[in-house]
């Protein structure tokens, strides 16, 4: 997976979806570091939303 964007919002409750440019696929960020790729972004978002559970 590319680099974790670092031209924007930063903090404990950002998420974040990006079109990974030269694909069709995006990229998704949790504010943990935790990232996954998909070409869904419904996909993306349920494990973003899903992800918290367990971070302390």
């Amino acid at each position: 997976m590319s680099p974790r964007p670092t031209t924007m919002l930063d903090g404990d409750t950002v998420y974040r979806i990006v079109w990974l440019p030269g694909t069709d696929r995006l990229g998704g960020w949790c504010w943990c570091g935790a990232s996954r790729e998909s070409e869904d972004p419904v996909e993306l978002w349920e494990w973003l939303l899903a992800h918290p559970e367990g971070h302390p």
